[in-house]
């Protein structure tokens, strides 16, 4: 009856979920959020329904006891499901990590040291590891990086064309991300289609408020949309994605915005909120529909950018066996799916209409039978990635 804790930590918010290590059934979930406020939140659905609370917590140390009282007062209790690791997502790993890595104190100085390049993520998932290490002293530990799947990615896909002194220096380079959720759809769509993995070129869709596409060949990450940070590539919430960078000189010359203001407009004011008012695909979709012409530019630009990239991994696969939707707005906005695969027959993707409106939260075909490509919707598991990846490294050290 032994379990991994997967522990999500952003800087103000804790979010976990405890998964058995045999059947990887997930015993109970929660969020605790509002951390450093005055007055913190903890929401824990475990095996009698949901309790939530409001209490201070100061700190992610306090949360964490928090998470620990309910565990203990509304199940399960850890005393029958013993901890075997706690799996930390952590989404920077630089070039340095590769795998899943029992966190050491020299692992924390290397997460630390890559908070240059995750400012907003890498000091927060570094509170949480602290912090569930004097939760859990006596547990293994362990680092998921979002960047590790990515780092089969070949020299040409990770160079960017700047000098090159400069670019070694400062680190420079595509990493790429939700490598979490890419390694996992890619290895439950072979299975679900009953396929050597090893076999198959793979684009996976992962489309949410982020949003990234990947290029798999073989099991293999070759290619990625998202770069030397989570901005590159697709149209997303509230970020720009693909830009020409003379648009921040242009900006910074011409409306007076410093780096800050330049960093706030392309991670928090841009996407579908910049274009269309709205963050969350399910309020432009409503807006389109309604006749609002910028929701509707909107949607044609997430459109267009998504054609744009399902051609050119295509292209760089040499050929596409399975396509892959997954994340929030790719597993359910079946309309999204119709119209960026619109127009692709050429590509030798045909999608079956009834199948792609078919409702589901299971793994599905919603590609014609005459589709030379499958397409494939499946829903993604990051958490049960990370216990996965959790118990590998602690088998392997």
């Amino acid at each position: 009856m032994s379990a991994v804790l997967v522990v999500n930590s952003g800087s103000s918010s804790l979010k976990y979920q405890l998964i058995d290590a045999e059947s990887e059934e997930a015993l109970a979930s929660g969020l605790v959020e509002r951390i450093g406020e005055d007055s913190g939140h903890i929401r824990h659905k475990g095996p009698e329904g949901t309790t939530e609370r409001s209490l201070p917590i100061p700190d992610h140390t306090a949360g964490f006891r928090a998470m620990l009282e309910l565990f203990d007062s509304a199940g399960p209790s850890l005393a029958d499901h013993p901890l075997v690791a706690v799996g930390h997502r952590v989404v920077h790993g630089g070039k340095r990590f590769f795998e899943p890595t029992v966190v050491t104190p020299l692992v924390e100085i290397n997460i630390e040291d890559l908070a240059d390049l995750a400012p907003l993520h890498n000091p927060a998932n570094l509170q949480g590891i602290r912090a569930a290490k004097t939760a859990f002293p006596d547990v293994p530990h362990v680092a998921v990086f979002d960047t590790a799947f990515h780092q089969t990615l070949p020299p040409a896909a990770y160079t960017y064309a700047i000098d090159a002194a400069l670019a070694e220096k400062h680190r420079v380079r595509r990493y790429g991300f939700h490598g979490t959720s890419h390694k996992y759809v890619s290895e439950a769509a072979a299975a679900f289609l009953g396929r050597p993995l090893g076999e198959l070129k793979q684009i996976v869709l992962h489309l949410g408020n982020g949003a990234s596409a990947c290029a798999v060949d073989g099991g293999r990450s070759v290619e990625t949309s998202m770069g030397m940070t989570p901005l590159e590539g697709l149209v997303m919430g509230t970020r720009s994605g693909d830009l020409d960078p003379a648009v921040l000189l242009h900006l910074s010359r011409r409306a007076n915005l410093d780096t800050d203001g330049l960093d706030d407009l392309l991670n928090r004011r841009s996407g579908l909120l910049g274009l269309a008012g709205r963050g969350d695909m399910r309020d432009v979709r409503r807006a389109a529909e309604g006749g609002d012409p910028a929701a509707r530019a909107a949607l044609d630009a997430v459109v267009h950018r998504l054609k744009h990239y399902i051609g050119a991994y295509t292209a760089l696969l040499g050929g596409l066996d399975v396509l892959t939707f997954t994340a929030g707005v790719g597993e359910n906005d079946a309309r999204l799916r119709a119209e960026a695969l619109a127009g692709l027959e050429v590509l030798g993707i045909r999608v079956d209409p009834d199948r792609n409106t078919s409702a589901s939260d299971e793994a599905r075909v919603i590609s014609a039978d005459d589709s030379a490509v499958t397409v494939l919707v499946v829903p993604t598991d990051e958490e049960l990635e990370i216990a996965r990846q959790s118990l590998q490294a602690v088998a392997g050290s």
